[in-house]
């Protein structure tokens, strides 16, 4: 009986060969030849599954993409169902900061494919719908837990973009060696104040879905 190929797990064994080329020594020294040689298969069985390098670039992003999900899943399972939209989002936004090497690595090759996909629009095509969800979900949040909504002083959309455009400027500071990680989280509950308003000290006053402010359970 043949021995039965998990495809997925084919491609994600080239999609890692080639992060791990692009970590190591560039993103110019992705090829199909470098990524077979990386993942100790032959340079036919990568093509195989990718026909060009723009295709293998974009499973690669999805597969940063996953991990980065299964990250940001992690950390907001502590704060239970239903979350109030700030604490989601710091925990989510800080998740995806490169804070520590394993989120680093992604980082560093997620920004060379961006950096990429720049000049490459066919291939840029395919991060449209997810950009667009995320800043949806973001814009959701701060529509349902800013108290300076109704007022009109924040706008959803444009605060979303804000605070993923900071999000985003943070980590490439933070890959650089310019920022600590603590000067970045602070930089970005700066950014999360101006949108929710300062966070009430511990024991005083707590805030709940909508935005406004209660009186902390004791």
């Amino acid at each position: 009986m043949p021995k039965r190929v998990d495809h997925r797990e084919r491609r994600a064994l080239i999609a890692d060969a080639l992060m791990r080329v692009a970590a190591e020594q560039g993103l110019e020294a992705v090829s199909l030849r470098h990524v077979a040689a990386a993942a100790e298969v032959s340079t036919g069985m990568v093509q195989h599954y990718f026909r060009t390098r723009d295709e293998m670039m974009v499973f690669a992003l999805a597969v940063v993409r996953e991990r980065n999900e299964a990250r940001v899943r992690k950390a907001v399972e502590p704060l239970g169902a239903t979350p109030a939209p700030r604490a989601l989002l710091r925990a989510m936004l800080a998740e995806l900061l490169p804070l520590d090497e394993d989120r680093r690595a992604d980082g560093r090759v997620a920004l060379a494919f961006l950096a990429y996909t720049a000049v490459r629009p066919a291939v840029a095509a395919a991060l449209h719908d997810e950009t667009a969800a995320l800043l949806a979900f973001v814009a959701g949040q701060i529509a349902a837990g800013s108290p300076f909504v109704a007022d009109g002083r924040v706008d959803p959309e444009r605060a979303a973009v804000g605070l993923l455009a900071v999000m985003e400027g943070l980590g490439i500071y933070v890959l650089g060696g310019h920022y600590p990680p603590e000067t970045a989280l602070a930089a970005l509950d700066a950014q999360l104040d101006l949108i929710f308003g300062p966070e009430p000290p511990p024991g005083a006053v707590s805030r709940d879905g909508s935005g406004r402010r209660r009186p902390a359970r004791r």
